[in-house]
């Protein structure tokens, strides 16, 4: 016990320091570089990931158009992105760049990709039409718009920010309003990250630059979160911070490490195994690269406090009272299921939701409509409507045990949000007592009948 009261003393203070750190974190003026970790396995080219900017004090009038914040809003976040628009840059408020809705009550719970694409097609429709719109059957078109929203569904993001001046975003909006915004989008001089760099280096001249030696003369996001940090360095008078933003827990593939592009072929067995047997002395020069360019030892969660939606950030959680709720999990689903894991609730639960439909409620919050039996029943997706719904308790218990599944099951600190796994839990007690008190008040039904029937 005494142990455990240094822990949480420990821990509360870390907050405090936290808060005084980023009590901000994403507030006031500030420009934000996101480094955001790649998703699927097309190349070594694919595998450095994206690179966006979050301008606290910059909105937008239009995707395409800037214009100062006024109070209480909240930034936009501004990328260069391939064949959306013919637009060179888009920018897109902070929560719906994050998460495909405008209030933080609205995230789901457990994303998959029908509620992805739900989310991201109903956004584009109510504000991106202009820069995607329907095909000619009124269908959601293709292309890559689907990179302006929604991007936490995909990946975990790193934040690395910095303090500005008003004075410097009026000027920065007065740039690019005035400049001729048309793509000329190229993977390897004119790509997401030259785009970030252009735009830190706009704030602060020289700030970020490339590497010649360990991406071949490319920008790379990972490139550009290294500079940026070695800046920071160089200027301990201007106020810097980091920030986590974690995927959303769910059935959608978990994103990887951002590599540079030396690294990203040296760990590709698919291109390295080959040029070794071809040039031994290729594959060499490759690893001397890679092993001395200090790749291997940068972490960009370091000192990075998590990011939660509408709520000041959180310090990270330590690996012991991470192992503390695993444990806690365990014991629960040992009890709840005994001849199952905590992956195979989760795979329940992403086959149960795969065949129900997204929707929206009447508070504009996201549910789902599944069958149970003959109905059709209507299931919180949000922690604000998951107990508001008309679904059987036992199945708000399965999409809480599946979102704690899928949270807890990677152990990683500067992914876990203590406050929402506690609130996980406190909804998941909650529907385990409704459940309970619907099978007791079931129970206590069936026993009357039996008495009265045997009265008769």
């Amino acid at each position: 016990m005494k142990s455990r009261r240094i822990r949480i003393l420990s821990r509360a203070a870390a907050m405090v320091i936290a808060l005084m750190m980023t009590c901000s974190a994403f507030a006031g003026s500030s420009a934000t570089l996101l480094l955001e970790e790649p998703y699927g396995r097309l190349g070594f080219f694919t595998a450095t990931g994206h690179a966006a900017v979050y301008l606290s004090g910059v909105c937008a009038e239009t995707p395409v158009v800037l214009r100062p914040c006024v109070p209480g809003e909240t930034g936009v976040v501004i990328s260069r992105y391939d064949g959306v628009g013919k637009y060179d840059w888009v920018a897109i408020p902070l929560i719906p760049y994050l998460y495909a809705v405008e209030r933080p009550e609205d995230i789901p719970l457990f994303a998959d990709a029908k509620m992805t694409a739900f989310l991201r097609d109903r956004y584009r429709r109510k504000y991106l039409e202009a820069i995607a719109p329907d095909v000619r059957s009124g269908e959601t078109p293709g292309g890559n718009w689907y990179e302006l929203i929604g991007s936490s569904y995909d990946r975990t993001i790193y934040g690395f920010e910095i303090e500005t001046t008003r004075e410097q975003d009026l000027a920065l909006i007065q740039k690019l309003n005035s400049s001729r915004n048309i793509s000329h989008f190229h993977t390897v001089s004119r790509n997401c990250a030259d785009f970030a760099k252009d735009i830190i280096n706009f704030y602060f001249p020289k700030a970020l630059h490339r590497s010649v030696f360990a991406d071949v003369g490319i920008t790379t996001p990972k490139q550009m979160a290294k500079t940026m940090i070695k800046f920071s360095v160089r200027h301990p008078e201007i106020p810097f911070s980091r920030i986590v933003i974690a995927q959303v827990p769910g059935s959608m593939s978990r994103s990887t490490t951002a590599h540079g592009v030396v690294e990203s072929f040296f760990k590709s067995k698919k291109y390295i195994v080959p040029s070794a047997v071809a040039s031994p002395i290729f594959a060499g020069c490759v690893a001397g690269v890679y092993f001395t360019t200090g790749a291997r030892h940068f972490e960009p969660a370091r000192n990075a406090n998590i990011f939660i939606a509408g709520r000041a950030a959180e310090s990270q959680v330590d690996r012991e009272d991470i192992k503390a709720y695993q444990s806690q999990l365990k014991h629960y689903l040992a009890g709840a299921y005994p001849e199952t894991s905590a992956e195979h609730v989760e795979k329940d639960w992403a086959k149960l939701q795969s065949k129900a439909q997204p929707a929206i409620d009447s508070q504009g919050h996201p549910i789902l409509e599944m069958q149970v039996g003959e109905k059709f029943v209507r299931v919180g997706a949000s922690a604000s409507n998951i107990m508001n719904g008309d679904a059987p308790p036992e199945l708000v218990r399965q999409l809480l045990e599946a979102r704690l599944g899928s949270e807890l099951r990677h152990p990683s600190p500067h992914t876990i949000s203590e406050s929402e796994v506690d609130r996980d839990w406190s909804l998941l007690q909650r529907a385990v007592s409704e459940r309970d008190s619907s099978l007791t008040s079931r129970s206590t039904s069936l026993d009357a009948s039996a008495i009265h029937g045997n009265r008769q």
